[in-house]
């Protein structure tokens, strides 16, 4: 009875990562708009955005090579996409003790790690869980190849975005992830006080992505023993 019952939970919390997947995976089909009609207007044709979309997967880093291959520069638009998911290198060291199984596997499980994945899969006593990570990154995935798909094809105008309110929805929904992670964890509030600290000072020296890249210093605050922050108020009742 075990196994079933282990099965069954993994089952409900891979439908319920899906679930939570969906507003984020909506942002996403809006700025995966962008990108397609950007990408048709550059000359990248129609189905290349898609499969870029499909396989790369990285909002920011797409757009990154997109503008930076206009200046005719491999080593700059390569570069930009590194620098714009340095992020990932904390977020991946967070991840690396909740995967599980052998190196092919943990690997695999790894590929389904985004922002707003790595969001909803934090456990409120550390650790993620893994199966609700790919759950939440499934419906993500979908709409981001999606809305390339049809950004390309329709090819809406930024006016038109900007006039729908659709230019907001994506650092929106962001920014409800955040505001419930922060609610419930003090020690990503600590963070991101850290991190926008460090961001706001940076901001006086130099530019804003710069200071935005600095600023996931604050995540360095991960690494640290869950006795050096105080914790979430489920483990205070």
């Amino acid at each position: 009875m075990r196994a079933p019952t282990a099965l069954l939970e993994r089952r409900q919390e891979f439908f319920e990562g899906m679930r939570l997947g969906i507003g984020p995976g909506a942002a996403t089909f809006v700025l995966a708009l962008s990108f397609g009609a950007e990408a048709v207007a550059r000359g990248w044709g129609f189905g290349l955005p898609i499969l870029f979309s499909m396989f790369a997967w990285s909002g920011s880093a797409q757009f990154a090579l997109l503008t930076s291959f206009a200046s005719g520069s491999a080593v700059v638009a390569v570069t930009s996409a590194v620098l714009i998911n340095a992020r990932y290198l904390m977020m991946s060291l967070a991840l690396n003790d909740s995967l599980r199984g052998r190196r092919f596997s943990r690997a695999l499980q790894a590929q389904a790690l985004c922002d707003a994945s790595f969001v909803v899969a934090h456990g409120t006593k550390g650790g993620y869980d893994i199966v609700r990570l790919v759950g939440a990154s499934v419906p993500q995935w979908f709409l981001w190849a999606a809305g390339t798909a049809v950004g390309a094809l329709t090819a809406p105008s930024p006016g038109l975005m900007h006039h729908l309110g659709l230019d907001v929805a994506f650092p929106a929904f962001f920014v409800i992830l955040a505001l419930d992670e922060l609610r419930r964890s003090k020690r990503a509030l600590a963070a991101g006080l850290l991190g926008a600290t460090i961001a706001a000072g940076l901001l006086f020296v130099t530019t804003p992505s710069y200071a935005l890249l600095g600023a996931i210093a604050g995540a360095l605050l991960g690494v640290l023993p869950y006795s050096a922050v105080p914790e979430e108020e489920g483990e205070q009742a």
